[in-house]
């Protein structure tokens, strides 16, 4: 029996927003905010973005990679809604692919949870990595810079 060279994580990251639940949804599921908080980046250049925000809708984005040592390649973001309550949870699943080869599968869960005037928001990522896949420990720093670049798009 040969040895699996698939790599299966689940990490939480929790961060606590001044903002209410509902401008938290909003800059999930308005694409045009997104876009900017989520995909654009100095770091690349975002070449599509298509979002239909809604259970069964999908997501996509696809970047072609500026530094490092994957340069001039193509990452694409293949998203599918599959669950959404408003103000409340949104689930998707994605796939991510390099030059159209996948590396990594997973389930985000993002729940908002009300906390005073603001939002406890919650993520719990579950990820299936293939080989010369970027692996949890850079998926969940990638997470935690998401969410600082959330944090100044909601103005905190």
């Amino acid at each position: 029996m040969g040895v699996s060279t698939v790599i299966h994580s689940t990490f939480v990251l929790e961060r606590k927003l001044k903002a209410s639940p509902e401008r938290v949804f909003a800059a999930f599921a308005d694409p045009a905010t997104k876009r900017r908080w989520f995909y654009e980046s100095t770091n690349h250049e975002l070449q599509h973005h298509a979002s239909d925000f809604r259970e069964g809708g999908a997501e996509q984005a696809k970047m072609k990679m500026g530094a490092g040592p994957i340069a001039g390649m193509v990452i694409t973001n293949d998203s599918v809604y599959e669950v959404i309550q408003l103000n409340r949870r949104i689930v998707t699943a994605y796939r991510m692919s390099l030059d159209g080869r996948p590396f990594s599968v997973s389930v985000a869960t993002i729940e908002l949870i009300p906390a005073g005037a603001g939002t406890e928001l919650i993520l719990t990522h579950q990820g299936v990595y293939l080989e010369g896949a970027d692996g949890p420990e850079m998926r969940k720093g990638g997470w935690e810079h998401l969410f600082g670049k959330l944090v100044k798009e909601l103005g905190e």
